[in-house]
């Protein structure tokens, strides 16, 4: 990790760049494959999980055998873990739930709001070496709270032709209808675009590689919604005196273990912390599996040495995290201050894995900065509000002079006369 001390403001912008994200080189590529997918269906999905997973698959539909037989295979004790993380992420995503009352705005002027569920929902969820089946619970439960119609999920087959069975079992608990084993930047173009197989879907969530990523932003431009503009994963830790070196490198790891292009950054007012910080990092990487994936995400890294933590907070909300780790004495006070942060995590004992699983907090959350203008994904992702309003003819009389007058002078006729037909202003 790249130690700065004291850096001045005017450095801040190139001290905390992310590794570059050039989708430049990706997007035709990405384009051939979604255009493959659209205009060959099943046909070209089969091709690309014979080239790109290796594996032959002829029903693309996950079934409900497969999926009963997967739950055997879920140890008792992961499908209790999985039990209290559901339960919890449906405590706190269902207390998101909110009554729209009418409002008058003006006398014989009724406005309201209405939430309506997406009809039709796509998840997709990555395989590979690291299935996330705590992503199905996160997207998917929320879904359902939603009451959306239709949800359905891909993911890419493992060697053997099957999905990871606890990916299928987190999607048994989580409600979600249908299933496919189809991976990749061509999962994404069979939910935007439709198959003989895949029903096309209004809205796209979930995290991917750069493919998934790439074409996610494409089909988004005029095909499909999608949840968050997306990158690799991150956290910054705040830390002073008061935190603990040993779980400072914890959580460090916990995020750098996820890809070589993830960032984590330490942002400090204590000097001390970070000799002791570093040399937690290489006791604890040396026993983590995927300690060659950490090491290569620690190249991206820093750690910041700053003045006070006025000037952390500060660093903070300039660098936007996904995740936001406080490790300081006052801690509260520090958090009433953070506006720009994907999932905040406050004090000692406040690990960022926690919200990865059983919290109950969402953590399909923005990043690459992106916190600076979205929020992670809840309830709301997985709903539209539909406005509606009802005038009497006393509330349209109030309102007439003021709709004519601002009509008229936006040079929109139309809209004024709409009004004097119905209020005897007519000239027509």
């Amino acid at each position: 990790m790249q130690i700065i001390k004291y850096p001045p403001k005017d450095q801040w912008s190139e001290i905390l760049k992310r590794p570059s994200l050039n989708f430049d080189s990706l997007f035709d590529q990405v384009k051939n494959t979604l255009d493959e997918v659209r205009h060959h269906g099943d046909a070209a999905l089969r091709n690309f999980t014979r080239k790109f997973d290796k594996v032959e698959v002829d029903a693309l539909e996950v079934t409900k055998e497969e999926i009963t037989d997967a739950i055997k295979l879920v140890s008792t004790e992961l499908k209790e873990a999985i039990e209290m993380a559901r339960r919890n992420i449906w405590k706190f995503h269902s207390e998101q739930q909110r009554e729209y009352t009418e409002i008058q705005t003006s006398p014989g002027v009724y406005c309201w709001q209405k939430a309506v569920p997406i009809e039709k929902i796509g998840l997709y969820v990555p395989g590979g070496s690291a299935p996330l089946f705590s992503t199905v619970l996160m997207l998917g439960i929320p879904a359902q709270i939603a009451e959306c119609k239709e949800v359905i999920l891909c993911s890419p087959p493992a060697s053997d032709g099957k999905i990871n069975p606890a990916v299928l079992y987190a999607a048994h608990v989580a409600g979600i209808h249908r299933i496919f084993r189809v991976g990749g930047a061509q999962a994404i173009a069979a939910m935007a675009y439709g198959t003989e197989s895949i029903p096309k879907v209004y809205k796209i969530f979930g995290p991917g590689n750069q493919y998934v990523t790439a074409a996610k932003q494409l089909v988004s431009l005029s095909d499909v919604a999608i949840d968050m503009p997306a990158g690799p994963s991150e956290v910054l830790i705040i830390a002073d005196e008061t935190a603990n070196p040993a779980y400072v490198a914890s959580d460090l790891l916990s995020q750098a273990e996820h890809g070589a292009d993830s960032q984590v950054l330490l942002v400090t007012t204590t000097e001390n912390l970070i000799e002791k910080t570093l040399e937690q990092i290489e006791i604890q990487i040396e026993k983590l599996p995927r300690k060659e994936t950490a090491r290569k995400a620690l190249d991206n890294s820093r750690i910041i040495l700053v003045k006070n933590l006025d000037e952390a907070i500060a660093v903070t909300n300039e660098y936007a995290p996904e995740h936001l780790i406080i490790s300081t004495r006052s801690y509260m006070v520090v958090a009433e201050h953070i506006v720009n942060a994907g999932s905040v995590f406050l004090g000692n004992m406040s690990p960022e894995s926690a919200g990865d699983y059983v919290s109950g907090t969402n953590h399909t959350l923005p990043t690459h900065g992106f916190a600076k203008a979205y929020s992670g994904v809840n309830l709301d992702s997985f709903l539209k509000k539909i406005t509606f309003q009802q005038l009497t003819s006393e509330g349209l009389t109030n309102l007439s002079n003021a709709i004519i007058l601002m009509a008229e002078n936006e040079g929109l006729q139309a809209h004024a006369n709409a009004v004097k037909v119905r209020t005897e202003k007519s000239e027509l």
